[in-house]
């Protein structure tokens, strides 16, 4: 809570004039809030906007009534800054301004929507203290909170207590729910759900349905799925962009191009425009299946359907080029990003980093590198293992070593991944007995072997070393229930790490 407080206290600093917090010179340069808080101010409000407001209202005088504030709140919640509203609420109380219901409905919300459930459900405790009886916005806000974090038997606890302090769940809570369900894999008690709901009379929406078809087609339940969306129509509840990008992206993700450009067909048919959305996942299907022709052509389109493209099907773009190695149809596509005014991220960059690595063009992408840098754009630890894996592999093996130690110096902590491309490079270099140093020094560097790492060392060790000391280390797997992969081909040890979600790019 500290941590909120002080950086938001900075935020402060910087949009806020000093001079403006003392005296009876306060009261005057605050005397306009109450307009802002009459016009349309706060429909258009912005971060910085929010921030001043809510400091000229707390050096008023008098002060604003909670309910003044509630409105800055709320306006605040939709900007999605929701430790903000928690910043706001404590500097408040701080102030001695009194929560109501509302306001109180708006801060168990906002820590819902930060996962801070035990906080939430605190601000229940204190507001049923003080009187006020919970709504069903209230309950609605910490049931989405306990779907947020998969704790699906508390939120239907929260849903009998709503019904036994007189509530009946509504469209909006059975949706929470299915949505919960979905996510969770419990998709028959979330068709279950929907029987009820139809049981009670409550007609399901197309949030519903989508919700619905999206869980069952990740399910593979394809013909359940063509009959919920059957009864959808049937029940005159039309199919939106979500409905329609929710299943165009199962089916790309799924293999099934064929039938996502079926789907995008019957979508121009019903008069529902395709949105940035549903572009970017038939881009990033046909990237994934290497139709990389159809999925420039379809980048190309975007723009003739009214919908231009962003940073993410750009680097969708770029990175379907980069992994079949058409890593120059990759670098045309950075530069046209960079003319058109998109500010590259270091997705992007990282992406062309591997590219260059992997056909052997290290020196290109060490100028991509230099380039990120003099662009502000901060390297993480993906690109420097890129950068490492680029060097080890391209033969550089001296470079590397002094990459790989600068790393350890100026890293906090840089992981197993970069210590196993260093070994495996080492290893591939014939420097067997320096790989070999290196892994013993692994326990007093605080980082421990996974079975990628024993794999890489056995490997060297068996070709280029003492077999005795790879016997040990089989032995020593062994006992640490560690499951060897032995089967792994020397010049593909990177591919073999499924609990590294770094190597991705380093593979």
């Amino acid at each position: 809570m500290t941590g909120i407080a002080t950086s938001t206290a900075k935020g402060f600093r910087r949009v806020v004039n000093p001079n403006l917090l003392g005296g009876g010179a306060a009261a005057r340069a605050f005397s306009d809030y109450r307009e802002k808080l009459r016009t349309g101010f706060l429909h258009s409000i912005r971060f910085e906007d929010a921030f001043a407001l809510f400091f000229e209202m707390v050096h008023s005088q008098p002060l604003p009534s909670i309910v003044d504030f509630t409105r800055l709140l709320t306006a605040t919640a939709n900007l999605r800054r929701y430790e903000t509203v928690i910043y706001f609420s404590q500097k408040m109380e701080l102030y001695g301004i009194s929560h109501d219901l509302y306001s109180f409905t708006i801060l168990i919300h906002c820590f819902c929507r930060c996962s801070r459930l035990s906080f939430a459900l605190s601000v229940l405790g204190k507001m049923m203290k003080l009187g006020y009886e919970p709504s069903i916005v209230t309950f609605g806000s910490l049931l989405h909170g306990f779907c947020l974090v998969n704790r699906i038997g508390d939120a239907f606890s929260l849903v009998i207590l709503m019904v036994k302090s007189g509530y009946e769940p509504n469209v909006v809570v059975y949706n929470t729910l299915i949505d919960g369900l979905c996510k969770n894999g419990e998709l028959n008690i979330a068709l279950e759900l929907l029987n009820e709901m139809e049981k009670k009379g409550l007609g399901a929406d197309v949030v519903t349905y989508n919700t619905l078809l999206t869980g069952l087609c990740y399910s593979g339940r394809w013909s359940d799925a063509a009959r919920m969306l059957r009864d959808m129509m049937k029940r005159s509840i039309n199919p939106d962009v979500v409905t329609f990008t929710a299943l165009i992206d199962v089916f790309v993700k799924q293999g099934n191009l064929d039938e996502a450009q079926e789907l995008y067909k019957e979508m121009i048919q019903s008069s529902v425009d395709p949105n940035n959305v549903t572009y970017n996942s038939i881009i990033n299907g046909l990237c994934m299946h290497g139709r990389l022709y159809d999925a420039k052509k379809t980048f190309d389109l975007m723009a003739s359907k009214g919908c231009f493209p962003n940073v993410v099907t750009y680097n969708t773009l770029i990175s379907g080029f980069c992994k079949f190695r058409m890593v120059d149809e990759g670098m045309k596509l950075f530069q046209r990003m960079s003319c058109e005014g998109f500010n590259a991220d270091i997705f992007t960059y990282n992406t062309l980093i591997h590219g260059y690595c992997q056909v052997g063009k290290l020196r290109v992408a060490l100028d991509i590198f230099c380039w990120m840098v003099s662009r502000r754009v901060t390297p993480d630890i993906i690109t420097h293992c890129i950068l490492l894996h680029g060097l080890c592999v391209n033969g550089e093996i001296e470079s590397a070593l002094v990459k790989f130690d600068d790393m350890r110096e100026s890293e906090k902590y840089i992981g197993i991944v970069a210590y196993n491309i260093m070994i495996h490079g080492l290893c591939k270099a014939d420097k067997v007995e320096k790989a070999w140093e290196l892994f013993c020094r692994l326990p007093v560097e605080g980082v421990k072997p996974d079975a990628r790492t024993y794999t890489i060392m056995i490997l060297g060790l068996c070709k280029n070393g003492p077999r005795r000391e790879a016997d040990e280390l089989i032995r020593r797997m062994k006992e640490e229930g560690i499951i060897c992969q032995m089967n792994a081909e020397d010049d593909h040890l990177e591919e073999h790490s499924s609990s590294n979600k770094e190597i991705s790019l380093v593979s």
